[in-house]
């Protein structure tokens, strides 16, 4: 029995068959192409070329005629080399196109580093004034030497003129220590005549 083939509906879309394309690794290929650019963009490279082609040129020139594979004008010569331009300069488009990705990521990593950093430096200048704010009110080691060595001259002047008034006065009272002290200014006179002693002197 012979099958009816169904006839194609108007409101469904025909299935088209795609054709699948043999799929490859693009980074695999990318490390590829960057590996053969770089070696063509040595003088290796430049150094060999030229002595194919200096070798080719004497062969199909000085070689017997049925040993020539290329005679003049080298036209498979021509056609090698026009292949290997026309590969070369979509692979070393692809290097570039590479090279100038991996620098767009490492300016945008420089240019959050420097935002980072340039944070991190304005907050420390804002800790710096404000430590420089609250050190105002603090004395420092230098003032406090100041202030103490004022104090000692001030406390040997006293002495000094303690000691004066001594010899100027015999009967000033001196401690056990050998300190002097002074008398009291409501102090009477011990001679009972009820004048105080700032009165005698």
């Amino acid at each position: 029995m012979v099958e009816r083939r169904r006839p194609e509906r108007l409101d469904q879309p025909r299935e088209v068959r795609r054709v699948q394309l043999p799929r490859f690794d693009p980074e695999a290929f990318g490390r590829w192409s960057e590996a053969i650019a770089r070696k063509m963009g040595t003088a290796h490279f430049i150094v060999y070329m030229t002595v194919v082609i200096a070798a080719w040129f004497s062969w199909n020139t000085l070689a017997p005629t049925h040993l020539r594979f290329d005679p003049y004008t080298f036209t498979f010569l021509t056609l090698m080399l026009s292949l290997q331009a026309s590969y070369a300069a979509p692979l070393i488009l692809l290097a570039q196109n590479r090279q100038a990705d991996r620098d767009r990521l490492a300016l945008e990593e420089d240019r959050r580093r420097a935002t980072a950093q340039k944070a991190d430096t304005e907050y420390l200048a804002r800790e710096i004034a404000a430590l420089r704010n609250a050190m105002g009110e603090v004395a420092t080691r230098d003032f406090l030497r100041s202030e103490l060595a004022r104090l000692a001259e001030e406390l040997d002047d006293a002495a000094q003129r303690r000691l004066r008034r001594q010899h100027r006065t015999p009967g000033w009272p001196v401690n056990g220590d050998g300190l002097d002290e002074p008398r009291d200014e409501v102090e009477t006179d011990p001679a009972g005549d009820g004048r105080t002693g700032a009165g005698n002197r």
